[in-house]
Formats: structure tokens, sequence, C-alpha cells
């Protein structure tokens, strides 16, 4: 079996990932490819992972390193399974200009990595990389399963399943730790198993149900305490913008409130400033972050390359998921699948995230039937934005990047018609070569 990891220079999660596939019996005598563009990050990757396989793994794999894009397809060649985890144009320049450029038409931004106009451009810039990618493995490893972690994810995996013939899931960390982390926020006392069901699109996957382990429905105890948090004194809560989805809409949803506040046109608004401080959203939350990670890296990198570097599985859905195809032993995710009726009133096109199955057949994602309609009406919002967002990609018409950014609902609610065409133009070109030429 060969595993490649695409933006290996990933270290951390490059740790997550191949750490767990070393403890994992089905899978630990395989070869592990690692690849990148970046020599120092590469290099670092690659230590740490032969320092990972000797400690923990008694050198079953057998660890490659692949520089550059003349040796991609090396890389890929007789791949398995591709792990996707690659940041095109980093922080700087390209996080950078998604933030600074828009905020100076007045627009404010907290992630910017998967819908507004910093979801656009992020996706513009990386789905002309994928195009490579899926080229490259149609080519060397026409089998291989694509396990994308990048975002913007319904942009990203939604291009792949529909315009190549590569086989495809996305995975996200947020379905995961959805709704242990809404109890524990709470305090609310639950007993495992629960049982869950999350069904709508990435970072936007409704919590429909919720029932401990002897059958107690939790989403009564849930939606009287997120409104008790509302209601009170809450200058210390950082989760105000998913419980007023709770109070209005009836539902948790899977992604943080720092990203669901940028998801609609309710929460940043500068005619009212006061929503900032009322829902604690964090504004410029993405680069800062960025720049702390940068800092925190140069006392982190000792530590993840030394030789006695060791690890213990994770969560992380990749391991699990090549256990089951390896094994066929059933496991069941939340992926990122192209819709085709499985939410019945979401777009057949559109990527949603749904309970899938997976075995030696592959990832088989199950029907979900119908949203409640105002929850099917938020995820319409954002897949207005992602399906022009992918034909921008896929046809380069300038013309679909301003549809996607008019359609947007935070965008267009603080800038004009004029002003959202300059600021995509100025987008277009702060962002020079990481972006195909558009016509």
């Amino acid at each position: 079996m060969k595993i490649t990891f695409m933006g290996a220079g990933s270290t951390v999660f490059a740790k997550n990932v191949l750490g767990d596939v070393m403890l994992t019996p089905a899978l630990r005598e395989c070869e592990i490819s690692l690849y990148d563009i970046d020599p120092q990050r590469l290099d670092e990757s690659y230590i740490m992972v032969t320092a990972l396989n000797r400690n923990i793994n008694e050198n079953r794999a057998v660890v490659t390193k692949h520089l550059g894009v003349e040796n991609r397809k090396e890389a890929l060649r007789g791949s398995d399974f591709v792990v996707n985890a690659i940041q095109v144009g980093l922080y700087e320049p390209c996080t950078v200009i998604d933030f600074e450029v828009p905020k100076k038409y007045g627009l404010r931004q907290t992630i910017a990595d998967s819908n507004g106009i910093g979801g656009i451009f992020r996706a513009l810039r990386t789905i002309p990389v994928l195009k490579d990618f899926a080229d490259d493995m149609a080519e060397v490893c026409p089998n291989a399963y694509f396990l994308n972690y990048t975002n913007p994810m319904a942009q990203l995996a939604g291009y792949m399943q529909r315009f190549t013939p590569i086989k495809t899931v996305g995975l996200c960390h947020s379905v995961q730790s959805c709704s242990r982390g809404l109890l524990h926020d709470l305090g609310i006392e639950f007993h495992e198993p629960i049982r869950e069901k999350i069904a709508g699109i990435n970072h936007m996957g409704w919590l429909l149900e919720i029932e401990d382990a002897d059958g107690t429905d939790l989403y009564p105890e849930i939606r009287r305490r997120a409104i008790d948090v509302l209601n009170g004194d809450h200058t210390d809560k950082h989760d105000l913008v998913r419980y007023e989805y709770i109070r209005r809409f009836g539902h948790y949803c899977t992604e943080s409130s720092e990203h669901n506040a940028e998801y609609n046109n309710l929460f940043i608004k500068a005619k009212y400033p006061e929503l900032i401080d009322r829902y604690n959203i964090p504004l410029d939350e993405y680069p800062r972050r960025c720049v702390n990670q940068i800092a925190r890296w140069q006392d982190e990198r000792k530590i993840y390359l030394t030789d006695d570097v060791k690890h213990e599985r994770t969560h992380e859905y990749a391991s699990y998921i090549m256990e089951a195809i390896t094994t066929d032993v059933a496991y069941k995710i939340g992926g990122n699948v192209i819709n085709n009726g499985l939410i019945e009133n979401l777009p057949r096109e559109a990527c949603v995230e749904v309970a899938c199955l997976v075995n030696k057949n592959g990832i088989q994602p199950c029907i979900q039937g119908k949203l409640p309609e105002q929850l099917a009406a938020m995820n319409r919002l954002m897949i207005n934005v992602q399906l022009l967002t992918i034909e921008a990609a896929v046809t380069l018409k300038k013309d679909a990047i301003y549809q996607a950014a008019l359609l947007d609902p935070h965008t267009s609610s603080e800038l004009s018609i004029d002003e959202i065409i300059s600021l995509c133009d100025a987008l277009i070109e702060a962002h020079g070569s990481y972006l195909p030429k558009y016509h």
C-alpha cells in the first residue's frame, strides 16, 4: 500500500495522519510518500516521519520525500490513498491579501477560508493546483482515493468530484467535535455513546438530533441552556453566534461561531458595530492565528524534530478510512460528497456533508431526506456562492467571480454592486500569478 501526503510541510498535521497510519496494524507496512514545494518544511517533516517510523512502527514503513512540481508524478505514482493538506499562497502573501484588500473597502472578516470574499479567492487559487493533481493522478494512480482536508472544503471537494475522475471525499474536524464540544460548553452531563444525526454542508452541517446513551433527547436542555447564556452575562462566552442559531433557527451547527459570523448577513455589520461585542466576534482572527502559529512553530519544531518523537492515535478520519477500505471492517464518517439527492431540498450538484459508510466498496453516502426548511435556506445561501466559484474556476469567466461575490450574503450586505466589482478586480490584481488569467 502507498500513501502520498500532499503538502507534507504541514508537519503537525502530517504527524497526526501518518502517526495514526503507523499505529494501525493493517496499514503500518506501507510506503509513505511526502510531497511539498518548500524544501525546508519537507525536510523537517521527513525527519519527523522517519523518527516516528522508527519509534512507534519498528521501521515497518518505507518513507520517501519528493520536492517540487517536477517530482510530483513520482510522489503520486502507484498511490492507494492521497491526503491533501496544501495551502496555496500560504499566510504571506495570499491570506494577508484576502484580509487587507477587502478591509480597504470596509469589509471585515474573521476566518475567510471557506465562504465570503476570502473563501472565493482561496478556492480560485487552489482549484487550478488540484486540477494538476487530478491530471497526474489519472495518469499514475487512477484508482487512488483523494482525501481532501484543505479549505474551502465544499468548493474543492465539489470541484474534484464533479470535474475530475478521481475518487474524492472531503474531510473536516468539525463534525467529530461538534456534539461533545456543545455539551461540554453548556455543562450538560451525558453518557457515551451518544447518538447524533448531522447533515448539511461543510462548516454548516446541522445537528439535527442528539440523544444520550439511554435514548434521552438532549436538545430540550441544550436549547434551554443556550438561550439562558444569550439572555445572561455572556462576556466570557465564545460560541454566541451558534447559540443564536439555536434560538432563531432551532438547531446548532458544526463549525465555530467565528466561522459562522461571516457566513451570513446577520452579525458583522458596519452599521451596527455593537454586534461585534454582543456576540464576541473576533475580527481578523485567522491572520492572528497564523502569526501565533508561525511564532509557536519555532518552539514546537524542537519537539517534533527530536529523535524520540512519539504519537498516540487521534480521531482524524484518514487512517480509519484507509483501514476500513483495506480490511472491510465498516466505519462511519461525516464526509463531503456531491449531493445527488442525498438531501432532498438542496441542489443536486452541491457538495454536502453527510454520514457515509466506509468499507471495501469505498465511501458510500447515506440518504438524509429533507432538512428543516430554515436550515436548508441557510445552506443554500452558501451553496449559491460555492457553485458560482467552481463555475468561475472551470470556465475562467470573470463574470462568474463577480456573481459569486455579489451573491455572498456578508459581502453584498456591506458593499454596493460597484464596490464589489472593484474589490474583485483589486483581489485579482493583488493575487497576480497565484490566479489563472480570467476573461
